[in-house]
């Protein structure tokens, strides 16, 4: 990888179609034995001992050069060739809410703000209480990057099983690379969207003609159904080797494939491996695989094996390089260094006084939960983005990821947090008169038993009965599901886009979460109600106390 110290990301996009690219592409063949290659230096390279730690040491003193020279390094003190203690000391930790007002100094085109020169592109990305959106700037360190981080995981699995995945198409299932330009950056164009958009509108010119799918064309559009229609077309008779999305949309287009090939060739598939016979690797990432394990088997076929990655929209955190039960490997050496703070010493109201409680990877231990805190090539010093994280070894560092700082449900990708939960709720009963006595929320998955064919939220409310009018599910699901998209941009796109059905809401009899939350040990002092989970433990355990409720 090059030196951490490029200007921000220029925003230069593709060339049309058609046009011949600037020097010669090698042909499939030898992209296969490059690949091969390197995930045999991979598989070497990763049984080598202490090297993460040495990675990071050189990670932490790059980025500490780079940064001493912009104006947030200068506020805090931070130099060139500083140790580990200073560091500590002097730059506090934050969330995005912290560093939002320097992001706005970019996004209007100020240079040397958090990275050296101008940024051109900003994944956008909602679920912060700072407001409905993030805006995460994306710099040539950070595209590079993701480059070698993604290229990276693919290698952990060519080292673990085999580099066969290079013979054919990687098809992926990302977000809309159509980017939008930001008014407020008056005399620098930038360019805001997706981070999946972004990213492959820069992929390596061998990669785009060699491996990935579905296309320039098709990769911008933002319609969701109509998308995964145009994905299916094209590729049913392409040479699939890898898939890789959230498992939801991954169901979603798996019925989309089948049924174009069932109308093709007038033959039911049961699953994708006949559909593409050299079909090998499903990449998932970005919610528990768990809730859609045994379908995702079935519908991809025998054979297929699993590769889990751990992405977010500030860096490529981690990826599987062994079993499933060992953990996802940290990526140490794609320049970003981490930090861990214990989970038991984390306190929101106080973050920016938790620094020097802060450990790097030689000072974690397994079992313990922690807060990740990372420092990235777009200038985010020492940046809380909210997950937590628990080691489940330290030599290799592996990791498994153990939730969010704050709740949030985001099941099929919509990142919605408790806040935007409660504020929906609270908004539609003062409206209405009703009074709210406990609510929570779960995801319904797509269950091809029982006919749902898409996800949902699903509501558990009870209402005080002295409620001026007593609602039913019916009434009260639309307006949660309008106040809802009003909130959060990424539900409003779910729901548009037909990724999402309308929710549905359950009111139960006055005790229900009271009996609940005594049953476990939560009743009076400071314990609360959990408002949301990201799976159905709850939820489930609440419908045995509400055999009778309201629902649709």
């Amino acid at each position: 990888m090059n030196s951490l110290a490029t200007p921000c990301a220029s925003p230069v996009l593709k060339a049309p179609a058609g046009k011949s690219e600037p020097m010669l592409q090698p042909p499939q063949s030898l992209v296969a034995l490059g690949a091969r290659f390197l995930s045999a230096q991979t598989a070497r390279r990763l049984r080598a001992r202490g090297a993460a730690v040495k990675a990071q040491t050189r990670a932490a003193a790059e980025l500490r050069r780079v940064i001493s020279g912009t104006a947030y390094g200068r506020a805090h003190g931070v130099e060139a060739g500083m140790d580990d203690r200073a560091w500590r000391e002097r730059v506090p930790l934050l969330a995005y809410e912290g560093f939002a007002p320097f992001v706005e100094r970019m996004r209007r085109g100020e240079a040397d703000v958090l990275w050296p020169g101008r940024c051109g592109y900003f994944a956008v990305s909602s679920g912060t209480t700072a407001g409905r959106t993030k805006y995460l700037p994306v710099t040539d360190g950070m595209l590079a990057h993701f480059r070698k981080a993604g290229l990276d995981s693919l290698f952990y699995y060519g080292a673990r099983a085999g580099a066969g995945i290079f013979r054919g198409k990687h098809l992926f299932l990302g977000g809309a690379t159509a980017l939008q330009a930001l008014p407020e950056a008056k005399d620098h164009p930038a360019y805001a969207g997706d981070l999946s958009g972004i990213t492959a509108l820069h992929l390596p010119a061998w990669a785009e003609r060699h491996l990935y799918e579905p296309g320039a064309e098709i990769a911008q559009m933002a319609d969701w159904p109509a998308k995964i229609q145009a994905i299916a077309k094209r590729c049913v008779d392409r040479d699939i080797r890898m898939l890789a999305g959230i498992p939801s949309w991954v169901l979603i287009l798996a019925a989309a494939v089948l049924e174009e090939h069932a109308r093709r060739t007038g033959k039911k598939a049961r699953s994708l491996r006949e559909v593409w016979p050299n079909f090998e690797c499903l990449v998932h990432g970005g919610v528990p695989v768990g809730p859609f394990a045994a379908e995702l088997h079935a519908v991809c076929g025998q054979g297929v094996n699993f590769h889990e990655v751990y992405p977010a929209s500030e860096g490529f955190i981690a990826a599987q390089d062994a079993g499933p039960e060992a953990g996802l490997r940290l990526m140490t050496d794609a320049g970003i260094h981490y930090e861990f703070l214990p989970l038991a010493d984390f306190d929101e109201a106080r973050l920016s006084q938790l620094g020097p409680r802060a450990v790097p990877l030689e000072g974690v231990r397994a079992g313990v939960d922690y807060v990740l805190i990372m420092t990235t090539p777009a200038g985010l010093a020492r940046y809380v983005i909210g997950d937590v994280v628990r080691f489940v070894s330290t030599e290799p560092p592996r990791l498994v990821y153990a939730g969010r700082t704050r709740l949030q449900l985001s099941a099929f990708g919509e990142h919605v947090i408790e806040k935007e939960l409660t504020d929906a709720l609270t908004t539609v009963c003062s409206r209405q008169g009703w009074r709210v006595v406990n609510f929570h929320v779960a995801p319904i998955f797509m269950n091809s038993l029982t006919g749902q064919k898409r996800g949902s939220h699903e509501w558990w409310v009870e209402l005080h009965a002295g409620s001026e009018i007593n609602p039913t599910g019916p009434v009260m699901a639309p307006l949660l599901d309008v106040e809802l998209a009003r909130l959060n941009d990424d539900y409003e796109a779910k729901r548009q886009g037909g990724g999402l059905l309308p929710p549905t809401v359950r009111l139960v009899m006055p005790g229900v979460f009271e009996r609940w939350m005594r049953d476990h040990g939560k009743w009076g002092g400071q314990n609360k109600m959990p408002r949301c989970r990201g799976d159905r433990l709850i939820a489930d355990e609440l419908a045995k106390y509400a055999p009778f409720h309201d629902a649709v």
